[in-house]
């Protein structure tokens, strides 16, 4: 038995119905107790963020909340489910914030992770407090994605929205608090605010003053063996006896639906934005100063590095570059010196620099670099990226021994994985399963509803080993790079 879909009728119970809101779609769909979509019960949304050169990033919450319920509306129709849905969950894309009045209305739009207005914001707090001695509690640093700057930055710039505020909610919360009238925060929700202390759990009492925040202006976290019991709305019939679980962030659900379950697996997330990411019984310790270190769960952390542009990287070159119909040999050819050195910083950088306003930089164009050259330079570069968070990564969690690339950009492109092998120089893994992230945030919910089920294994393609004779080219690379970031952006 594989993580193949199966069939309503073949369909292990109990079910799940898992919702995925990613940056450019929200998903959703029923999965079986084995971790099985169950065939024709899946249904997408596409959104976009809305983004301004000033760093903005943006969507709106209501418009999210609808989408949400068009995929219950088409997933729970099937009059053959009945009531085998035991547990509806809910993964978001990390690090959102939304103010709220009295009433849960919003008062502002969704800022994404990748809004990044707050940048002076984190310039003044890095003068203000000590970010190590910040990181080791919280195990982030600051950043524009986090709490701390932002609520500083609208404090400036928006300051009756913010005496207005009752309180300041993820998207997910958001959207539970409109459809079952309770805004269920994941701990791994909590922690990606910046402000959860990835040791005992609580709020961090120095963050939350430079915030201006009292504890009751966040919802408190929430293990995911803490599901809620809500009257479910009437017109889910098939949800009548459903829990609700606490939303929990993309990043935990996309390593558990990789297969990345425990320290020796490295889950290279390539969606839009991407990340390096292991699973840890307990905190990192010492915490490298370029990664971030969430509580995801009581006793679980998560470590690792985000990268902002990924599959925002390539459909940019696809949007603006006159590229050939077919890549597959661009990515498939010998690396080459005329290639580009690019650094692929088109919305700011996260891990392991935190340069929130870093911006692109192509070095080495010349008149004879055509657009394939570029793109091939696009994806070193994001390779590179990857690279240097992973260098990072090794001191901390010396036990992994596989990496496993999961999400669109290794499926639509699996020749970079190739690349990436080669500039990591170890062996990357395939996993072909499209929507590994909501299968994730099923498996979670499973391990409370149905504990000692078997589960379906992922499904893998390719692995991808180094190849010896471009180690020197790619370790060349990796010099430049850190040469050019040096100069340009670190200044």
């Amino acid at each position: 038995m594989t993580d193949d879909d199966v069939a309503l009728d073949k369909a292990l119970d109990p079910l799940v119905l898992a919702l995925d809101i990613g940056s450019t779609a929200t998903r959703g769909g029923v999965h079986d107790a084995s971790g099985r979509r169950v065939h024709g019960l899946q249904h997408k949304v596409p959104h976009a963020f809305t983004v301004a050169p000033d760093g903005t990033s943006i969507i709106d919450p209501d418009q999210v909340t609808a989408e949400v319920e068009q995929i219950l509306e088409a997933v729970t129709s099937d009059p053959r489910l009945g009531t085998r849905i035991a547990g509806v969950a809910m993964d978001t894309f990390a690090a959102s914030l939304i103010a709220v009045d009295p009433a849960g209305h919003p008062l502002t739009p969704c800022l994404t992770y990748a809004d990044s207005r707050s940048a002076d914001a984190v310039t003044a707090l890095r003068q203000e407090l000590d970010e190590h001695a910040v990181q080791q509690r919280t195990g982030t640093r600051l950043h524009t994605s986090y709490h701390a700057p932002r609520l500083r930055w609208l404090a400036a710039t928006q300051p009756r929205i913010v005496a207005g505020a009752a309180a300041w909610w993820s998207l997910g919360e958001y959207i539970w608090a409109r459809l079952i009238g309770e805004p269920l925060a994941g701990t791994s929700t909590v922690a990606w605010t910046g402000l959860l202390d990835r040791r005992t759990g609580n709020l961090d009492a120095e963050l939350l003053g430079v915030a201006g925040l009292g504890s009751g202006h966040l919802t408190p976290p929430r293990d995911t063996s803490e599901p809620a019991t809500p009257a479910a709305p009437a017109r889910w019939r098939a949800l009548a006896r459903a829990v609700w679980f606490p939303v929990i962030t993309d990043g935990y659900a996309s390593n558990v639906g990789s297969g990345a379950i425990d320290a020796t697996v490295l889950t290279a997330a390539t969606a839009t934005s991407g990340a390096l990411r292991v699973l840890l019984d307990g905190p990192a310790d010492p915490l490298p100063s370029g990664l971030w270190n969430y509580r995801v769960e009581a006793g679980r952390t998560l470590l690792g590095g985000a990268i902002n542009d990924v599959g925002r990287a390539v459909s940019w070159a696809q949007s603006t570059l006159q590229l050939s119909p077919e890549l597959s040999p661009v990515l498939s050819a010998a690396p080459s010196e005329a290639t580009p050195l690019v650094l692929p910083y088109l919305t700011g950088e996260r891990a392991p620099g935190w340069a929130g306003a870093a911006r692109a930089v192509f070095g080495g164009v010349s008149a004879a670099t055509d657009a394939d050259a570029l793109f091939r330079g696009i994806i070193e570069g994001v390779a590179m990226t990857y690279a240097r968070v992973a260098g990072e990564l090794q001191p901390a969690a010396p036990q992994i021994v596989e990496v496993a690339a999961a999400g669109r950009v290794s499926n639509d492109q699996p020749e970079w994985l190739q690349v990436l092998a080669d500039v990591l120089a170890r062996p990357v893994t395939h996993v072909t399963r499209r929507r590994a992230t909501q299968r994730g945030t099923a498996l979670i919910a499973l391990e409370v509803l149905a504990p000692d089920m078997a589960r379906a294994p992922r499904t893998t393609g390719a692995t991808y080993e180094p190849r010896p004779a471009y180690a020197e080219y790619y370790a060349g690379r990796r010099t430049r790079f850190a040469e050019v970031y040096d100069a340009l952006v670190r200044g």
